[in-house]
């Protein structure tokens, strides 16, 4: 899927989109976001969601309708979430920074347009069948965060070049990243003679 795709949607979007509620948003099409936390968690992140979308034409409100689903940080309601959002009949689903989020979006609809922000490898992951041509109904950007897991440890070398050992905070809810981020920086850390320990966690807190 296009950008100019996307854009197509969503200003077809009012076409299909039920009459339903109020006469005003009955008229404007409405597109799913999906959160890994919370809105007060991510206030940079969905001010930069739509930014772009008012670059694209799109204000909340105005002439679009934003379907939030937060999942406060556990990955085993995104399903339920997903589901909700397609009960809702959205134009769109948008899945930024969270990869079980956009594998959950993925099964869940083959028709829905879904366009995703992730750290790890959407080919991999059965989001897309390769990057030139994605395919299916999936596109976005894939945010290369394993491969910067050697980079960042040796800046911070540079930065403290007495220190030895280093505590690294992985999420457990999300086996394959902390297999992935684990396996990384224990590669990267005996090239630079350091000891990493790692440590688990299944929410911000």
């Amino acid at each position: 899927m296009r950008r100019r795709d996307f854009i197509t949607v969503l200003g077809g979007g009012a076409a299909i989109w039920p009459h339903a509620g109020r006469a005003q948003e009955a008229a404007l099409p409405a597109i799913g976001y999906l959160g890994v936390t919370s809105v007060n968690e991510q206030p940079q992140r969905l001010a930069g969601f739509k930014q772009g979308l008012a670059e694209a034409g799109f204000t909340e409100g105005k002439n679009l309708l934003i379907e939030y689903r937060w999942a406060e940080g556990h990955f085993d309601r995104f399903p339920a979430l997903v589901a909700e959002l397609i009960k809702r009949q959205v134009a769109v689903i948008a899945v930024l920074g969270t990869s079980p989020g956009a594998v959950a979006a993925k099964a869940a609809t083959t028709t829905i347009p879904i366009v995703f922000a992730v750290g790890d490898d959407p080919k991999a992951m059965g989001l897309v069948a390769s990057f030139n041509r994605p395919g299916g109904n999936a596109t976005g950007m894939y945010l290369l965060v394993l491969e910067l897991q050697a980079k960042r440890l040796g800046i911070l070398r540079e930065l403290l070049p007495a220190a030895t050992r280093v505590a690294v905070l992985v999420n457990n809810q999300h086996k394959s990243f902390a297999t992935e981020t684990t396996r990384e920086l224990e590669a990267a850390s005996r090239t630079m003679g350091m000891q990493i320990q790692v440590f688990n966690a299944g929410s911000s807190e």
